[in-house]
């Protein structure tokens, strides 16, 4: 893949995928990023777990008035159509993204995505990594990050993404 992509993060509200109350998302072009995009997202019934929010930080009384996925849609359709798509769990973010437009009756096959995305977990674990938590990857590499804040989350991937060839062949990190 080229170094022109987008990265994107979820926050989720409960366990539910669907449950979306933060999103991030990071253009890309020729290795620079261009443009940044944060949300708080209502989820269904503005409804919380404690153990979802201890960990983010967000709560019912910060998204009440936040727009809901639906009405955002707009905004992160135009940021993501057909682009190569990136995140530090793929399978987790592609699935939070499908089964939240499925909730809304949208549909994700209009987004021309890739069926799989980069993953920049797998390929630090291809690297020699052998913990690939978005913080020790960070950490390692030398990137910022303010975790569980899908804006940083998202910034933090691309450019985990963008320095993935400097990592030094056969690097085990304990």
């Amino acid at each position: 893949m080229s170094n022109t992509f987008t990265s994107i993060d979820f926050e989720l509200a409960t366990s539910k995928y669907s449950s979306v109350c933060a999103v991030g998302i990071v253009n890309v072009v020729d290795g620079i990023i261009t443009n940044e995009f944060y949300s708080l997202v209502r989820p269904p019934a503005n409804k919380y777990m404690w153990q979802t929010s201890r960990i983010h930080g967000i709560k019912s009384k910060h998204t009440e008035n936040a727009p809901t996925f639906i009405e955002l849609f707009p905004q992160i359709k135009g940021l993501i159509l057909g682009q190569a798509m990136v995140a530090h769990d793929e399978l987790l973010d592609r699935s939070v993204l499908k089964e939240t437009m499925g909730f809304y009756n949208l549909s994700y096959k209009e987004l021309k995505l890739p069926q799989m995305w980069e993953c920049t977990s797998k390929i630090y674990r291809a690297l020699g990594f052998e913990r690939t938590k978005l913080s020790i990857c960070c950490e390692i590499m030398g990137v910022s990050l303010q975790h569980h804040d899908a804006l940083s989350d998202a910034r933090a991937t691309a450019e985990l993404y963008l320095k993935k060839d400097q990592v030094k062949n056969n690097l085990k990190i304990g």
